[in-house]
């Protein structure tokens, strides 16, 4: 299979199939949902450090890479700032708002929370939109990951898309949240959610034809993949981990990191061998 069939599959598996099984979560009670963004985390850190890091290390220098994971971490860290402050300025300027407008959180159970909000009918639309525009651009970008990875190594590939579905299933899960409770029906939430999805392909689409043609900017693009990856699961996903401290807790979460890492590098055996 050549590499553009692959990251096509591999970007309908993102965007589309994640969407699906969300809809099939949405019975599960929140805290099952929270376990899924442990696996997440896993999942995440697994990419990071098992493929990502390692390929583009392969194709350029050490410095090279550790500077431009360094600068995307603080690049990812300003955007979302900004994405903050907008937030902030809409509060004041025209009332509250549930959620922040234009990046989607990261995790289900969080949306789940703020979906039961009582904001006044025009914002919580307002919102839904927002949640609907947030998540194209996300996905867009992780279409892109998908075919950087899909150019360097199929494993690589594998295990990226593997990453990318972790975490969008309990993010999905919040949308569907989200957007029920800013007055979409729930056949008019999946639809709007499978059209975001479509980003994924195009993002795939473009990024492919891209860095086809410049093959010497491919491990800058897995360094940025990685701080992408590496930031959300650090400062989105584990973030809300720490909410639940009791030993317990932990040692599920913990597990459920494990498994999630665990299961990236049983894809990088697999398909090596």
């Amino acid at each position: 299979m050549t590499p553009f069939l692959q990251t096509v599959l591999a970007c309908l598996a993102g965007g589309v199939l994640s969407i699906l099984a969300a809809a099939g979560t949405l019975a599960l009670r929140p805290s099952r949902i929270g376990r899924l963004v442990s696996f997440a985390v896993g999942a995440l850190l697994g990419a990071v450090f098992l493929e990502l890091l390692p390929h583009a290390l392969e194709n350029a220098g050490a410095e090279r890479v550790m500077l431009t994971v360094l600068c995307g971490l603080l690049a990812f860290f300003l955007l979302e700032k900004l994405v903050l402050w907008r937030h902030s300025h809409d509060e004041h300027g025209h009332g509250a708002i549930a959620v922040p407008a234009i990046a989607p959180p990261s995790n289900g159970s969080d949306h789940i929370h703020h979906a039961h909000g009582h904001a006044p009918t025009t914002e919580r639309g307002r919102t839904g939109l927002m949640i609907l525009v947030g998540n194209s651009v996300h996905n867009f970008c992780d279409g892109v990951v998908i075919a950087a990875a899909f150019l360097a190594s199929t494993p690589l590939g594998v295990s990226a898309t593997v990453a990318i579905v972790a975490h969008a299933i309990p993010q999905q899960v919040g949308d569907f949240a989200v957007l029920l409770t800013s007055g979409f029906t729930r056949a008019r939430a999946f639809r709007y959610n499978v059209a975001t999805g479509i980003a994924t392909l195009i993002g795939g689409l473009i990024g492919f034809y891209f860095l086809d043609l410049a093959q010497e900017l491919l491990p800058t693009v897995l360094a940025v993949a990685g701080a992408s990856l590496l930031y959300v699961a650090v400062a989105d996903l584990i973030p809300t981990l720490h909410r639940h401290p009791q030993p317990v807790e932990t040692a599920k979460q913990l597990l459920l990191i494990g498994l999630g890492i665990g299961l990236i590098a049983l894809v990088h055996v697999w398909l090596e061998a």
